[in-house]
């Protein structure tokens, strides 16, 4: 039972990271329509930015003082951001407003290719560190309710509790606010949110601003676990299942398909992996996202469209 609730909680840890990275995709296709295909090359342009402020803020400022450079390095990778997603919408997405869903998905494959480049250009293509004092040594916990105790990884714990708390905000202020509901408004219907004066324009540029500090956290806690490199935009693409799991438009379904996908990964690998060779863990989601796609393609929480003729 106790190894169990291991490979439970690993799942459970390694879902909400998924999830994290799914809000991304969800919050620019609720806005805007987009599937956001540069939601990886995102995750990486943002950690590039942070690793490399942290690095440079005590060589050119003299500050010494860890906890103060990481938060000097996250607000000014947090506006540069900003800035990307301003941009975004200015010179791309607002000449493109009602083409083609294929014409938006392209605009964001060559976004996606453009912050990799420029990311290098700027910021260098070697491997870099994130060093936000995440502990990284694991503990053993309930010793007293399980021989041997539960192995938890404290650097996957606290990541956990990170993703968490952001989802949690970002629930509050889409619930709450009257930001958060003009954007579900536009999420609804564009064009009765513009009758209703909404500006749909500036609607966006917060949405992608949101999505990019979305980003900016993901790749934090990913650049501190493995280090940042341009591998980092193939993070993205595990979090494709999660959405096609959860659904498109859902915020809820992006936290719920993380978890699932986070367990069932970990729990297939660990009980099922040794009677087929292993390497479950590699292409369970994508078989679970297969048969959702097949049997419900709108996801857990996405609304089933029913076309009348």
């Amino acid at each position: 039972m106790g190894f169990f609730l291991e490979t439970l909680l690993g799942g459970l840890m390694a879902g909400m990271l998924y999830s994290l990275i799914a809000l991304g995709f969800v919050l620019i296709y609720k806005a805007s329509g987009v599937f956001n295909f540069a939601q990886g090359a995102m995750v990486l342009f943002a950690a590039l930015a942070m690793a490399r402020f942290a690095e440079w803020l005590p060589m050119y400022t003299g500050l010494d003082n860890k906890f103060v450079v990481n938060l000097l390095a996250f607000v000014g990778a947090g506006a540069v951001m900003f800035v990307v997603a301003w941009l975004i919408e200015r010179l791309a997405l607002r000449h493109l407003v009602n083409q083609e869903g294929t014409t938006l998905l392209m605009a964001t494959l060559g976004i996606s290719y453009f912050l990799d480049g420029i990311g290098q250009t700027i910021f260098g293509s070697d491997v870099y560190k994130i060093d936000i004092g995440m502990p990284k040594d694991p503990i053993i916990a309930f010793e007293s309710l399980f021989e041997g105790g539960i192995l938890i990884n404290k650097e996957d714990l606290y990541a956990a509790v990170i993703a968490a708390v952001l989802v949690g905000l970002l629930t509050l202020f889409f619930q709450k606010t009257v930001t958060g509901r003009a954007l579900r408004a536009v999420a609804d219907d564009h064009q009765a949110a513009q009758s209703i004066g909404i500006p749909l324009n500036r609607i966006w540029v917060i949405v992608w601003c949101v999505a990019g500090v979305v980003a900016l956290v993901a790749g934090m806690i990913w650049g501190s676990k493995l280090g940042v490199q341009f591998s980092l935009t193939t993070v993205a693409l595990r979090a494709l299942p999660v959405v096609i799991l959860g659904g498109l438009t859902s915020v809820p379904g992006a936290i719920v398909g993380g978890l699932i996908i986070g367990v069932g990964e970990k729990l297939s690998e660990v009980f099922l992996g040794p009677y087929v060779g292993g390497g479950i863990e590699i292409w369970f989601a994508y078989v679970l996202a297969l048969v959702f796609l097949l049997f419900r393609p709108q996801g857990l929480f996405g609304e089933k469209i029913i076309d009348r003729v």
